[in-house]
């Protein structure tokens, strides 16, 4: 049974597929299409992150992958991780954290 998948995967999952005695087309991507890809992979990866949430073991596997995304995403664009930090602490700075659990039902606007 043949299966389409059209998505960036991690590099050992074509070995992994031969291994369980299947077969598999792969493509190597140009880097402009990597870097889309990479995109789309951060919101699969969120998305896979948010339906694990009820099992601790599955939202530690998911934040694994969510990083090993955002790592990819960071050298492709050629980022600096201390200047990520620095920005990040800056906007909790400016805007605040997620600790105090707030939740924003409406404003009302002048």
């Amino acid at each position: 049974m043949k299966k389409i998948y059209n998505k960036l995967v991690r590099d050992r999952i074509p070995e992994i597929i031969e291994k369980r005695g299947a077969k598999c087309k792969i493509k190597k991507l140009t880097p402009k299409r990597y870097k889309e890809e990479l995109f789309k992979k951060v919101l699969e990866e969120a998305s896979e992150l948010v339906s694990a949430r009820k099992n601790k073991e599955d939202v530690m596997r998911e934040i694994g992958d969510v990083y090993e995304v955002i790592e990819a995403v960071i050298k492709v664009c050629g980022l600096d991780k201390k200047e990520i930090k620095k920005l990040q602490t800056k906007r909790a700075k400016e805007r605040g954290r997620f600790k105090k659990k707030l939740f924003l039902i409406s404003t009302i606007e002048n």
